[in-house]
């Protein structure tokens, strides 16, 4: 009998691609199980996605009653009862003064924030990161340069868009050291303003609050601060792409907590539903009330079932997950630090929450983008589901549900330990 992957070559293209082969025929909690009857520590989580974990019971039992009930009204025909009480929770959690836009993916809440900030501001230039990932739409990967290989074949993108350094601490982009740098990404503003882009003709700054596929990148606090108050200098709008790292992620509800600093919009999606297909646009109410009928639109954003899922997803979030992350997520980084003091190819750990970054580096720092793949491949072995990230690929990102347990965190390290040591000696 064909294994689902020997199925899929079948099927479909080269683009549908897969960071293993397996084939999962149920999960539940923080494992999948695959065909072969297995089962495996997923701490890749659908990339962010379950962060409740697979299948809580108190998601699933909120989608079966609105099942019951609804599956597709249709936004733009009338008001249902999860869309409406979903949009009052975002509300009151980003600060009672936002408004929500529901949407499907994450690239498409993107692209309704710049076109939200392009609107009100009527400018037409937005500034991103280098090695940020956004998305794949055409509109969103021209503000994405995690890997060339999204681009390739696209040009030309959106016009307009220009592209600072994000600050990458362990490899600064400026040549500086970690805590003895007089924050030359703070003043990279100054002179993409003198050489690039007027100001007065930037609609919107967006960046990740920490970095994603781009390295699991966590940046300083100053340099958060002071893009905001660029922002503010300027007249330009301040999104955070929160796509992965809300809900939980980090140990807060949204990552953009940790560092004081709100933005004027922001893109959430991933773990907002514990796994049914959601977003958002959640703005500032004197910026989304000058966004008219038409302006933007879509089919099926904001779903009744995805949006009762979400509902009961923040729940599961407030009620204890978002401190489960924080304190399970510090305990997890001390593990993984026993770790880094066995292992020299461990150069770099770094995150917030249960968003952490461990890059791996040869004997010159250099990226070690092989080890790497070895080491996925020997925990998946071992039973450990692990992603990669960063523009070399060197860096692992774990990826924990927020529902983990101090057994599992500690099954996980062990795992990684083994495989380190054998992948390590090669």
């Amino acid at each position: 009998m064909l294994t689902m992957y020997e199925r899929a070559q079948k099927v479909f293209p080269p683009a549908a691609g897969r960071s293993t082969q397996l084939g999962v025929v149920r999960a539940e909690g923080a494992y999948v199980y695959t065909e072969d009857g297995r089962r495996y520590l997923d701490f890749a989580s659908g990339v962010a996605v379950a962060n409740t974990g697979h299948r809580h019971p108190a998601v699933v039992h909120a989608a079966e009653e609105q099942l019951k009930k609804a599956i597709h009204v249709g936004h733009n025909v009338a008001w249902y009862e999860p869309y409406v009480t979903l949009g009052e929770r975002l509300v009151a959690a980003t600060g009672g003064d936002t408004m929500v836009y529901f949407s499907n993916s994450g690239a498409e809440a993107n692209e309704g924030a710049v076109k939200l900030a392009k609107y009100v501001t009527r400018r037409p230039a937005v500034i991103a990161f280098k090695g940020a990932f956004h998305g794949r739409t055409l509109g969103t990967i021209s503000l994405t340069t995690s890997n060339s290989a999204y681009r390739k074949h696209y040009e030309g993108l959106l016009p307009s868009v220009y592209f600072a350094d994000y600050p990458y601490c362990y490899r600064c982009p400026f040549g500086q050291e970690a805590g003895q740098c007089d924050f030359a990404c703070t003043q990279q503003f100054t002179k993409i303003f003198k050489h690039l882009v007027d100001p007065e003709e930037v609609a919107a700054i967006i960046m990740e609050p920490v970095a994603g596929e781009g390295g699991y990148i966590v940046p300083p606090v100053e340099f958060v601060r002071a893009v905001r108050q660029v922002c503010n200098e300027h007249g330009i709008k301040l999104i955070f792409d929160e796509i992965q790292t809300g809900f939980g992620r980090t140990g807060r509800l949204f990552a953009h907590e940790h560092f004081g600093v709100r933005p004027d919009i922001m893109s959430v999606a991933k773990g907002i539903a514990s796994g049914f297909p959601l977003s958002a646009v959640i703005g500032k109410r004197e910026l989304m009330e000058k966004w008219p009928a038409g302006a933007h639109g879509g089919t099926f954003g904001g779903n009744p079932v995805a949006c009762a899922a979400a509902v009961a997803t923040l729940d599961l979030l407030q009620g204890g997950l978002v401190e489960n992350a924080r304190v399970q997520g510090a305990y997890f980084m001390a593990r993984l630090q026993e770790l880094k003091e066995r292992f020299s190819c461990l150069g770099d750990l770094r995150g917030l929450g249960l968003m952490i970054g461990a890059e791996f580096v040869g004997p010159h720092k250099e990226p070690a983008t092989d080890l790497v793949r070895h080491l996925q491949a020997a925990c998946l072995e071992r039973g450990l589901i692990l992603l990669n990230c960063g523009a070399d690929k060197n860096v692992i990102r774990f990826i924990a549900p927020l529902i983990v347990t101090k057994e599992q965190i500690d099954q996980a390290t062990e795992i990684l330990g083994e495989a380190l040591a054998t992948v390590a000696s090669r």
